[in-house]
């Protein structure tokens, strides 16, 4: 079976993603949680990236809407956490990605971020995804925990039926039972048949769902042999939270990667991925 082409599509007038090319990365904390974190994170993973080679998209969340218990922790806001991501685009030139939830929401973060994420529990919400489209920035969806990924056919036509090409999916595990997550490989061959470049989410796929009761526990151990899987298949774009202090981080602490670990497994994804890519490309 040959892996099916993907399109190629820019991200804020600078580089590509799809189409064969190097894997784009998508990593940073998983909530925004204060002016040091966010800004270290992102100076050191530009830093890391420049010197691989690999183009690079900052991700941090302004509001963690879905977590599991109500006294959670949920983020800066939608005011201060635009002012960060903003603060991000400037000191570091980087484009950057954060979720919405609501609808109203994506007008507004769009005048900052460059691409809007769309996230899974939200995956099949029909308003936010129009709302979304039409601001005509990049749309990021993550597939449902609880969709196939053919499903995800519906949401690519659901986003191009407002004229918003401009689409990629991302794969993030799939419901296994209880406080369970699995990944199954071939999905990512699946989804890549709908056109969409693909990008593959390494730490929310090792997650287990609510695990702790009150919070979602998981693995990150498990993180570069998932990661080194999807890149084996053939992805388009790859994506991990990455933490200075995980243990402390307020969200995902028990999944997002040490910030000092990432250089190293970033290495083996770019020899991996130069090999796969090498072979598709003749």
């Amino acid at each position: 079976m040959t892996l099916s082409l993907t399109k190629k599509i820019t991200i804020a007038d600078r580089f590509s993603i799809g189409g064969n090319g190097r894997f784009v990365l998508f990593a940073g904390p998983c909530v925004i949680e204060n002016e040091e974190i966010t800004l270290e994170t992102a100076e050191t993973l530009k830093c890391i990236c420049e010197r691989l080679g690999i183009n690079f998209i900052f991700k941090s969340s302004f509001d963690k809407a879905n977590r599991s218990s109500i006294f959670s922790p949920r983020g800066m806001g939608l005011e201060q956490g635009l002012k960060l991501l903003q603060r991000v685009k400037t000191e570091f030139d980087l484009p950057v990605v954060t979720d919405v939830h609501e609808s109203w929401q994506c007008a507004e973060v769009a005048e900052v971020a460059d691409v809007l994420q769309i996230p899974a529990f939200l995956a099949r919400q029909t308003d936010l995804l129009v709302a979304a489209a039409k601001t005509q920035r990049v749309i990021n969806v993550k597939k449902g925990q609880f969709m196939a990924p053919w499903e995800m056919k519906n949401v690519v036509d659901k986003l191009h039926e407002v004229g918003n090409d401009n689409v990629l999916l991302c794969e993030r595990g799939t419901t296994f039972g209880y406080n369970r997550l699995v990944v199954d490989m071939t999905g990512l061959v699946e989804m890549r048949t709908l056109g969409a470049p693909v990008v593959f989410d390494a730490t929310h796929s090792v997650q287990n769902p609510c695990g702790q009761g009150i919070y979602s526990g998981g693995n990150r151990a498990y993180v570069p042999y998932l990661m080194r899987a999807a890149l084996a298949v053939g992805i388009d774009g790859l994506f991990a939270e990455v933490h200075p202090n995980p243990e402390k981080a307020l969200s995902d602490s028990s999944t997002q990667l040490p910030l000092n670990t990432v250089e190293e497994i970033l290495k083996q994804a770019v020899e991996i991925d130069n090999m796969v890519k090498d072979k598709l490309n003749k």
